[in-house]
């Protein structure tokens, strides 16, 4: 457990040290960033563990960020009871909506799970007297501690950065555990990990949940944090940027969630000289991810070994016939 705890603590450093010295529009984006990669940590409980095609992760998400709203402007909840209940409910729904999605495999459930995602930016766009349609919800309270409200961008970083190291701690240890092994047993076949006595419905169930209380809480905080909630801010194109940010990162590695939440956050800044024509190399960038580095940013440290290791020379036993031509 000591390698999760130091990674735990180099990523929560780091963005504490980037508060010291960042202006305000950074820190925006690095908050923005901290919430994707919460999200991400549970996209990749589903995709990377289980091997569930999810393009609805966004739906999720948007869950927790409009039930924190509701309940806090209309109905005059603190924001953490709220979350508390806005995480239970979406996760309630994602075990409910599980039994019959996750039959489905493959691109059939990648259609199932953007069909719930249109599902729910059409019921959020149209349920004026619950959601407030297109106009959204705003004048969302702050989540206070002690009685002081966590305002402003470096506050809000610090929480947020505390969050996102007890999910990543905990995401660790489930990674570690049976129910995680069973994951990606499932996710590398099915049939086998039957045969071993793994209940796989169950299994992808639990995966499916997981990745929808990680959403859900991204999602309040999203609403804390920006304090206005509209149905673009989910729509089924959020979800396919949550796919990007995991397949970038290194899907299947908590650690790869974290960076390709952080670098696609921070790559339309950084590249904002480019125009209109990011998307062209967003796309060239994605394309050259997938066929040269498959594993993602993350995998890049497989390669070092291989880099710091001199060659070795071929054993003096060896025959000319052996080594070729």
């Amino acid at each position: 457990m000591r390698v999760p705890f130091l990674i735990t603590a180099v990523i929560v450093s780091a963005g504490v040290l980037l508060s010291l010295v960042l202006p305000d529009y950074h820190l925006r984006l690095l908050n923005l960033s901290v919430v994707s990669a919460i999200a991400l940590i549970g996209l990749n409980f589903a995709f990377g563990y289980a091997g569930l095609i999810s393009l609805g992760h966004a739906a999720f998400v948007g869950m927790g960020a409009y039930g924190l709203a509701i309940l806090t402007t209309r109905m005059g909840w603190s924001p953490w009871r709220a979350m508390l209940v806005a995480t239970t409910a979406t996760a309630a729904f994602a075990g409910l909506i599980g039994l019959p999605l996750l039959r489905l495999k493959g691109h059939y459930l990648a259609l199932a799970t953007l069909g719930l995602n249109v599902s729910f930016y059409i019921v959020a766009a149209n349920w004026i007297d619950l959601t407030g349609g297109t106009n959204g919800i705003s004048r969302i309270p702050e989540l206070t501690i002690a009685g002081r409200a966590i305002a402003g961008e470096r506050p809000f970083l610090w929480f947020g950065l505390a969050v996102l190291a007890a999910i990543t701690i905990v995401a660790f240890m489930i990674h570690t555990s049976r129910y995680g092994r069973a994951m990606i047993a499932v996710r590398d076949d099915e049939t086998a990990a039957a045969m071993s006595g793994i209940d796989v419905t169950m299994t992808k169930i639990a995966a499916f949940v997981l990745s929808a209380v990680c959403a859900a809480i991204a999602g309040c905080l999203f609403a804390c944090h920006v304090r206005f909630v509209a149905p673009e801010d989910f729509s089924y194109a959020h979800s396919i940027t949550y796919l990007a940010m995991l397949i970038v990162g290194g899907e299947s590695t908590i650690v790869g969630a974290i960076l390709g939440a952080a670098v696609l956050t921070f790559l339309p800044e950084w590249l904002r000289f480019l125009g209109s024509a990011y998307l062209a190399f967003f796309g060239l960038m994605m394309l050259a991810i997938l066929v040269f580095l498959p594993s993602g940013i993350a995998g890049l440290g497989r390669y070092l070994p291989r880099l710091r290791s001199p060659t070795r020379a071929a054993p003096a036993s060896v025959s000319a016939k052996e080594l070729g031509p």
